[in-house]
């Protein structure tokens, strides 16, 4: 068996998850090959064990017969593995021939040969069609163009095998159509070609065989001529009827009771290269679930609501007051209303250091002051108050939150914002990343938030998740809402919704 890449009963487990088992993979030279699964069906941890980064419990791995030891990413290297990752890894100050032969720039000493470089890295770029100069900074080029060069970077080596990871992400039609031209030159080399993405069509115009995970499992693997888009999405989430898994939270469930009067409108919001054309409206005391996979522009969307990035078009529209019309606000004045639970917990939404009581405090210290100093009485009682309310595990309030469960630290995100009493609620994958009953606990706060009033906008990678608390869905795919769906629609519907290349939107009620 000639030119092929073979991945066999691979096994990964981590401390109460398994990760992957039974999964396998066969790749073969000259053909790009589609791997798809939906967040979390192990399609990550199957590639980071092929690149080094991750070792296995159990499996095999080969090319064209011959066992590979893979215990580092040098060794992936060595073999002939590379990647073209979606988060683009180069040095933004430095030049394109330098970022290309970064792993092994020419030279003695510390003088680099800069002609040396040109002969080894211009014909590369040639082959790829790129018009740039060598001489360029990475800085200075757009993404797609920033793409090429990682590209070309890991055709440096040689590869026998090449692994796309969400490509197209952020780039143009023009870019696609460019990257698509590489990909077909490669396969006519005889690369072995794997390809990760959430866009379902474009595997369909670029791929010739597909694999599809599902829970840390291959499910079904074929020449994409014997699939459909229904297909994958139904391989994808599974059957109508499949046990919900037993890692899944049960104990809360999707309302029935009517929302209440516009708070939030949104018309025409756009960012180059991020948004198009958002519209939308969110009620009083309705939570509205944002599906979309990788790369849909869910979290761009509420950074841009709240001012964190800028706009370029849109209005925006707020009732400050139950009794008062709606009226315009700037995303910074919005800023002033909401809350945003950021998806980075520990990186953008807690002071690590410091006290629980004072990153529970923080939002709201302006309120705490008493002749120019904080209350501690105000803030230890403000913090007191939350700890109880949210069922915070704590030894003591002045415990550092760096040394709390990663739940715990979420409740703490959440408890700081519930105190500011906002109008709005932004929560962007509250869940990633903590235990059973912490997403229970999570989602149940969700639900308490909007039965108060206060609506609340949910990003959530966990389909099962998103799909039982959400009062309504609007489904995004490159930057543009192209569903609104109703709630209690199924986890079928859902990914059905994303896979149609959509030219308008659609409403169903």
């Amino acid at each position: 068996m000639a030119n092929v890449l073979l991945m066999e009963n691979m096994r990964k487990a981590y401390p109460g998850v398994v990760a992957l088992f039974s999964a396998t993979l066969e790749a073969r030279g000259g053909e790009v090959h589609a791997l798809m699964g939906a967040n979390g069906a192990g399609k990550s941890t199957l590639m980071s064990i092929l690149g080094g980064v991750t070792a296995p419990d159990a499996g095999e791995i080969s090319i064209d017969g011959e066992p590979l030891d893979i215990r580092s990413p040098l060794d992936s290297a060595s073999h002939g593995i590379a990647f073209v990752q979606q988060e683009l890894n180069m040095l933004p100050a430095m030049s394109v021939a330098e970022n290309i032969c970064i792993s092994n720039l020419p030279g003695k000493r510390w003088a680099i040969d800069k002609a040396e470089i040109a002969r080894r890295c211009q014909p590369i770029l040639d082959q790829l069609g790129c018009r740039f100069s060598l001489s360029e900074t990475v800085e200075a080029l757009s993404t797609g163009d920033q793409q090429m060069v990682e590209i070309a970077r890991a055709l440096m080596r040689s590869p026998r095998v090449v692994i796309f990871d969400e490509p197209t992400s952020s780039l143009t039609d023009r870019e696609r159509r460019r990257l698509f031209q590489t990909i077909a030159q490669l396969r006519e080399a005889g690369t072995i070609i794997i390809y990760i993405t959430h866009f379902i069509e474009e595997i369909f115009e670029i791929c010739d065989r597909v694999t599809v995970m599902r829970n840390g499992a291959t499910v079904r693997s074929g020449l994409i001529g014997e699939f459909t888009q229904a297909d994958i999405v139904r391989l994808m989430v599974g059957e109508k009827n499949e046990p919900a898994s037993v890692d899944k939270p049960r104990s809360f469930s999707r309302p029935t009771g009517v929302a209440g009067q516009t708070l939030l409108e949104v018309r025409g919001l756009g960012r180059a290269g991020a948004l198009t054309d958002i519209s939308f409206d969110i009620r009083a005391g309705e939570i509205v679930g944002i599906w979309g996979l990788l790369g849909a522009g869910r979290t761009e969307l509420l950074r841009a609501l709240t001012g964190l990035d800028p706009i370029d078009t849109g209005v925006i529209r707020l009732r400050t007051d139950k009794d008062r019309e709606l009226e315009i606000v700037s995303p910074a004045r919005l800023h002033n209303y909401a809350a945003f639970v950021t998806e980075d917990r520990r990186g953008e939404g807690l002071f690590l250091p410091l006290s629980v009581e004072r990153n529970l405090a923080f939002p709201s210290l302006r309120n705490l002051l008493r002749f120019g100093a904080i209350d501690g009485r105000r803030e230890a009682s403000l913090a007191k108050g939350m700890i109880n309310k949210l069922s915070i595990k704590v030894s003591s309030p002045k415990q550092t939150v760096a040394t709390l469960s990663g739940g715990n630290q979420q409740k703490v995100v959440i408890g700081r914002w519930l105190a500011t009493r906002p109008k709005l609620f932004l929560l962007d994958e509250p869940t990633r990343g903590v235990d059973v009953a912490a997403k229970a606990e999570i989602l149940r706060l969700a639900r308490e938030i909007a039965s108060s009033g206060v609506p609340v906008i949910i990003v959530c990678s966990e389909l099962d998740e998103i799909q039982r608390i959400s009062d309504r869905f609007l489904l995004m795919n490159r930057g543009r809402i192209v569903s609104e769906l109703p709630g209690g629609t199924s986890k079928e519907a859902l990914m059905a919704g994303l896979s149609e290349n959509n030219g308008g939107r659609t409403i169903v009620n």
